[in-house]
């Protein structure tokens, strides 16, 4: 029936795993989080086991999952599979009209995709090459700096200055943020500083245009990158309602596409 058509997404990534339900109308009745772990099938039925429980709904009540994110392929429930890119896009035009720009900052890598204003990508960069400038990186400087990564928005936000750092290397980056202390500069300036590391490395990919519109856990946890882009961009610079699961978001507007077209709607 027309009022049953439900469609589901999951994104695993490689440090927590995503997952999204939306109803026929596009709007989202669920989402929830888990740590990836090191089993991704376990994460993904974890994940979409709380999804449904929280929706009040059943495994056959959802028949089209699409899959995406690093471990795209070790969800067995899934109907289909989609790349991180389409997703992300996907769910981002889902709260923006393009033409925009996505920033898409995760665990392990981070990646900027463009599209224009019918929806179509027309170009994707993506750092693969080392973990500076991602989640994995301020996790890092945060074991360093011997704080709690929960606190080190709070601490960039209301530091009255920063410390710049001249490395990008998460190994030379540490070695630096020792000496800072040993000078005796104050840890919200070093934070800081960490901060505009990152959005320093994340700029160095592509040139911004359009509207630019930022994703993933690290902008979830973190929301005050957004104001530091601001400050190196003329360009409106948006971050979605939720940003960490806006990848899985995507994957659920497919599935519901999918689901669509299979009740005949």
């Amino acid at each position: 029936m027309m009022d049953t058509v439900f469609g589901g997404g999951v994104d695993v990534g490689s440090c927590t795993t995503k997952a999204v339900i939306v109803d026929r109308d596009r709007r989202i009745l669920c989402s929830q989080v888990v740590y990836s772990g090191t089993d991704f099938e376990v994460a993904s039925e974890r994940v979409w086991d709380k999804c449904l429980t929280v929706a009040g709904l059943h495994r056959t009540d959802v028949p089209a999952v699409v899959s995406t994110g690093y471990g795209r392929n070790r969800v067995p429930f899934a109907s289909k599979s989609r790349t991180e890119i389409a997703c992300h896009g996907k769910g981002c035009l889902h709260h923006f009209a393009g033409p925009i720009t996505v920033i898409d900052i995760g665990g392990q890598d981070n990646k900027i995709i463009k599209l224009n204003k019918l929806g179509q990508r027309v170009s994707f960069k993506m750092n693969r090459k080392c973990a500076a400038g991602t989640g994995a990186f301020l996790e890092e400087m945060a074991l360093r700096l011997r704080l709690p990564i929960e606190e080190l928005n709070m601490l960039a936000e209301t530091a009255d200055g920063e410390v710049t750092l001249g490395s990008y290397c998460t190994v030379f980056s540490a070695t630096e943020i020792l000496e800072k202390i040993k000078a005796g500069h104050p840890v919200k300036r070093i934070v800081r500083g960490l901060f505009h590391s990152v959005v320093k490395r994340v700029l160095e990919m592509d040139v911004l245009t359009d509207t630019v519109v930022l994703t993933g856990g690290v902008i979830e946890y973190n929301p005050f990158l957004a104001e530091i882009v601001k400050e190196h961009t003329d360009c409106p610079v948006r971050v979605p309602p939720h940003p960490q699961t806006t990848g899985a978001l995507g994957a659920a507007l497919y599935a519901l596409e999918d689901n669509w077209s299979e009740a005949g709607s």
